[in-house]
């Protein structure tokens, strides 16, 4: 007697597509659990952990969210898609892509970035975005010295849109189409309990947010402590448990687009944020010493700094920069080599496009720091 087995077929099969998935929430499950546990360490390195994603939140998540929920909005409820209004743009994608990357904050980037992944815009706009891009830094010097931030900005908008417009005619991106990671857009549905939860502690994050570009200190207190603590434990909470991978469908609601990709961004953010603070705790890593070297390597310097992902690192240059500490040389060098928060999902989505990007990103950088430098 022959026993038919075929039922079992589907249940395989149904077996076979979930380990993909269960895979990649246990690998995302597995950085959360360690961070809760980093957070309540006792001693230094709980109270560094505390500081740093509090600072993540604060100075880089909720500057994000405000920018994606501008576009997501906007692409939403007008039909205004950032993507395929670039796509048509011929070679207005790159001066637009400058002007996304020129806003203030990585949010303008991370959305030339996905229109990227997407496959709606070339590779000379991605390389023009990362380069006019000078992340969170950018609130710290507008609001200190505003002339000098348009000074920054209008020359690194300027190298962007020619290096981009360089990057179409020698590297069109048909050639590096295959590189793209290509994500199938998962539709959320409709609007999460989660999301509102997320966009509603954005509202005093971003308040303490202004205030640490202000450099105007809040009350000690332990409830605006644990609001940054809360907000950047909720987006790790968020990526670790989402249905999609960095890029959302443009049928969902703004406020779980804005919620999905930040939180993205965010646990990129904390890692950096971390990797650096770690470092300084464990190996000495400090980047204030570096000015103590000869004055000719200092906007080099600055421009390696550039190539560290995330805005903290940045944050620092230009602070240094404002203190006196560091020529204008450094920072214009640091402004046009740093990618800020954009080069995370970058690196996610299209790694060896992001790292080419980068390194197209120097060129300028070199050149501008040292003319002025040695002028």
């Amino acid at each position: 007697m022959s026993t038919n087995l075929n039922y079992l077929t589907p249940i395989v099969d149904d077996l076979k597509n979930l380990y993909p998935m269960l895979k990649t929430r246990i690998n995302r499950l597995i950085p959360l659990i360690l961070l809760l546990l980093a957070i309540i360490y006792p001693g230094k390195l709980g109270d560094i952990t505390r500081i740093s994603i509090y600072d993540a939140y604060t100075q880089v998540s909720v500057f994000v969210a405000l920018t994606l929920l501008i576009f997501f909005g906007l692409e939403y409820f007008y039909r205004v898609d950032v993507g395929k209004f670039m796509h048509k743009g011929g070679i207005w994608q790159v001066p637009t892509a400058s002007f996304l990357g020129a806003l203030p904050g990585c949010g303008g980037a991370v959305v030339a970035i996905t229109a990227f992944a997407r496959g709606n815009v070339t590779l000379g706009s991605m390389v023009a975005a990362l380069i006019a891009t000078m992340g969170d830094a950018a609130f710290l010097l507008l609001a200190k010295e505003p002339m000098t931030y348009l000074k920054v900005i209008s020359i690194s908008t300027t190298a962007a849109i020619i290096c981009g417009w360089l990057v179409d005619k020698f590297h069109p991106g048909e050639l590096y189409i295959s590189e793209i990671n290509f994500i199938e857009l998962k539709v959320i549905g409709n609007l999460r309990k989660r999301d509102m939860i997320y966009m509603t502690l954005i509202i005093p994050g971003l308040g303490l947010g202004i205030l640490q570009l202000m450099q105007i200190e809040p009350p000690d207190s332990n409830v605006i402590m644990a609001t940054g603590i809360l907000g950047a434990i909720l987006s790790v909470t968020v990526w670790a448990l989402s249905p999609v991978n960095a890029v959302t469908s443009h049928t969902d609601h703004p406020f779980s687009r804005s919620t999905e990709e930040t939180s993205f961004v965010t646990a990129w953010v904390i890692v950096a944020y971390l990797a650096y603070e770690y470092s300084n705790l464990f190996l000495g890593l400090n980047l204030e010493n570096m000015i103590d070297i000869g004055w000719i390597y200092i906007p080099l310097i600055a421009i390696i700094i550039g190539f560290i992902p995330g805005c903290g690192p940045q944050i620092l240059v230009t602070t240094l920069y404002l203190n006196g500490l560091l020529p204008f040389a450094a920072l214009i060098g640091n402004a046009i080599s740093n990618d800020g928060d954009a080069l995370f999902p970058a690196i996610a989505l299209t790694p060896r496009m992001a790292i080419l990007a980068t390194l197209y990103s120097a060129i300028p950088a070199l050149i501008i720091s040292y003319i002025f430098l040695l002028t």
